[in-house]
């Protein structure tokens, strides 16, 4: 219920009724455990214009947001970092995505620690690169082959085995009269494999193997994925070890986005960081 509907019930003042909320959130929520802690996930969150992004740290274990401070980087982590060498939790990897910001803290902060660039990420960047290509396409095509490519943005980038019968054809019709856009999408799709391998060694092959593809199509886009892939490789190939992603965040940024509209938005941050704090223990429905 929100706090609304509950003063209207209770006959108690909306003031009274989001103190009591706070202070038992606080009580509840305000400090997570973090002594047995093993497997953290980092990554932003955007909850709105006016919000902007925050950064949020969770147990991959279990779910739980341990963490959340606005802003993005590493100065959004400071305390962070006290309060687990305080716990003293024996961290045993960290997935987050390739940017220096978050990386770096890690290796500065938990050295003994994996450090896993999400499989997630990758592939996120990698459709990323697949779409600059499109566009660069379609500023370069003439007549009925810039209406082929130009509709083909969501076909391209959604996976093959989740595209309807139907859309099949048209995919077909763009990438058979573009050579470029056919290369990479085929390195797209290939792209996938590299976690299915087992082995650090296989991994490492297989990614090897896929830079120099992607190097040889002699496509902007591809050799700057390839050289981005090759020098992250050691995080993108600590999955053999540590098989993690941030794929849970996926879940919660829905949750959020469903407590955001029941609520219309937090004017008071630090009940907001509270109200995602307990986020693991709610559940959410939006109603009429």
């Amino acid at each position: 219920m929100t706090l609304s509907d509950v003063a209207q019930l209770t006959r108690l003042s909306w003031d009274t009724v989001k103190g009591i909320t706070k202070a038992h959130l606080a009580r509840e929520y305000g400090k997570p455990a973090l002594r047995t802690v093993r497997y953290l996930g980092i990554d932003e969150i955007h909850v709105g214009t006016k919000g902007g992004f925050y950064t949020i740290v969770i147990d991959l274990d279990d779910g739980r947001i341990l963490w959340v401070k606005p802003g993005r980087g590493k100065d959004a982590l400071r305390g962070f970092w006290r309060r687990l060498r305080a716990a003293e939790a024996n961290i045993k990897a960290v997935a987050t995505d390739m940017s220096a910001a978050y990386w770096s803290a890690v290796l500065e902060h938990l050295p003994e620690a994996a450090l896993v660039f999400d499989k997630f990420h990758v592939l996120k960047l990698m459709n990323e690169r697949l779409d600059d290509l499109r566009r660069q396409m379609v500023r370069e095509a003439q007549g009925p082959l810039k209406l082929r490519i130009k509709g083909t943005r969501f076909l391209l980038l959604r996976n093959l085995e989740n595209l309807e019968d139907d859309q099949l054809p048209k995919l077909d019709a763009a990438l058979r009269l573009n050579e470029p856009l056919l290369l990479g999408w085929y390195l797209k799709e290939e792209l996938r494999e590299l976690w299915n391998h087992t082995s650090r060694r296989r991994m490492d092959a297989f990614l090897k193997d896929w830079c120099q593809k992607a190097i040889d199509t002699g496509i902007g886009q591809m050799v700057k994925m390839a050289k981005t892939l090759r020098t992250h490789a050691s995080g993108i190939l600590a999955y053999a070890e540590h098989p993690i992603t941030s794929g849970k965040l996926e879940g919660i940024n829905n949750k959020i986005k469903t407590l955001t509209k029941q609520s219309y938005g937090f004017h008071d941050e630090n009940y907001f960081i509270l109200r995602l704090l307990s986020l693991h223990h709610s559940r959410y429905k939006l109603l009429g």
